[in-house]
């Protein structure tokens, strides 16, 4: 871990996060980290609140959390997987990784303002700057969502 992020404990919050994640408002969609087993798992908080803006559109009178910015929250979760197991293990110049695939999305239940999302990811591989993540979500215990991801690390310039 670098000397800035060396201090990292749990709960990991925001500002960190930003250290971690290029993702700012109103996309940087994890407010903290709760759990992680560094190259095997992490498990994340988003808080939804009526604040937020794509409620105002989607729908108006029946606010609902879009499936798609879900799955950017899961996607948020697994960059954070690996760019805090990359700082434990010494590798400060970590890549930024980027979405290549989604398989298997299920939506179960909508998510409302006021909801607690829970993300947990679990990394099923790390190869050649290709990673493969099980991700799902999870409010009040009941999972509302659920998907594989697959990043790729940025090709250098």
């Amino acid at each position: 871990m670098s000397e800035k992020n060396a201090s990292m404990s749990l709960p990991i919050n925001v500002e960190q996060i930003q250290e971690l994640l290029p993702h700012r408002y109103p996309f940087l969609l994890v407010d903290r980290v709760i759990e992680i087993v560094p190259n095997v798992s992490v498990v994340a908080i988003k808080n939804a609140t009526i604040n937020e803006p794509f409620f105002q559109g989607h729908f108006p009178g029946h606010p609902v959390m879009p499936g798609v910015l879900i799955v950017e929250a899961m996607a948020q979760t697994a960059g954070l997987l690996t760019q805090i197991s990359r700082r434990l293990n010494g590798d400060n110049g970590s890549p930024l990784f980027y979405l290549v695939k989604i398989d298997n999305a299920r939506f179960s239940a909508p998510v409302v303002p006021g909801d607690q999302l829970r993300l947990e990811v679990t990394q099923k591989r790390l190869v050649r700057g290709m990673g493969l993540f099980v991700a799902r979500t999870l409010v009040d215990g009941k999972e509302v969502a659920s998907c594989e991801l697959m990043c790729a690390a940025r090709a250098e310039k």
